[in-house]
């Protein structure tokens, strides 16, 4: 049995928020991603990802632990070097988990992302609408745009049908990447958020 979003139902990996952190390095990116501890202080590594750069078709895998002994999930785009790819999250065995797609147009002045998953539709815009535009006048002033601003931005991904709040992102103030995410609705594995979190800083600017 599918769901109208047309994957199978896969068996739901819950977790409510978690941390991401990234790592740059000269030839690839990576990313932590951490529980958070009753506290709010950051736990223990839930999944740490790998992106390649320039590949015709862009991939990042998730592995449970830094050493890359086992690959949990990924996505993967269906089209190479395209604006319009969309995304395919996958599961240890390359089973459908979702998908996700930038909307280009709609992202020329507020980025814009769709999200599927069994039994949800969600799209996904920057919060602040001013920040937006900042950021990309930011980037067309030449030499002012080739200095690195952390413009802090947020991410509130809603079900289309209802609404309701599915996927928040929060960049936090910091030198490095890092990002705030909480799931409030049951029906999003983790994979799935884990994915579209990593993949709002790393394909963000594409």
């Amino acid at each position: 049995m599918t769901s109208p979003s047309g994957f199978p139902p896969p068996t739901p990996m819950l977790v409510p928020s978690f941390f991401v952190k990234q790592r740059i390095t000269v030839i690839v990116n990576r990313y932590e991603v951490l529980a958070v501890n009753p506290d709010g202080s950051e736990g223990q590594l839930l999944a740490f990802a790998e992106q390649k750069r320039m590949k015709l078709k862009e991939q990042v895998d998730f592995y449970a632990d830094e050493a890359k002994t086992r690959r949990v999930f990924s996505f993967r785009a269906r089209q190479r070097l395209d604006v319009h790819a969309q995304h395919d999250v996958l599961d240890e065995q390359g089973n459908p988990l979702g998908m996700f797609s930038k909307d280009f147009g709609a992202s020329l002045v507020r980025s814009t992302w769709h999200l599927s998953a069994p039994g949800l539709e969600a799209v996904g815009q920057e919060r602040r609408p001013s920040i937006a535009v900042l950021r990309r006048v930011w980037d067309f002033i030449p030499y002012v745009g080739d200095v690195w601003v952390p413009f802090v931005f947020h991410f509130d991904f809603v079900d289309k049908a209802t609404g309701q709040t599915v996927l928040v992102s929060e960049r936090q103030k910091a030198i490095r990447d890092r990002y705030t995410v909480t799931v409030p609705d049951p029906r999003l594995d983790f994979r799935v958020a884990a994915a579209m979190a990593v993949a709002l800083d790393a394909l963000q600017s594409r």
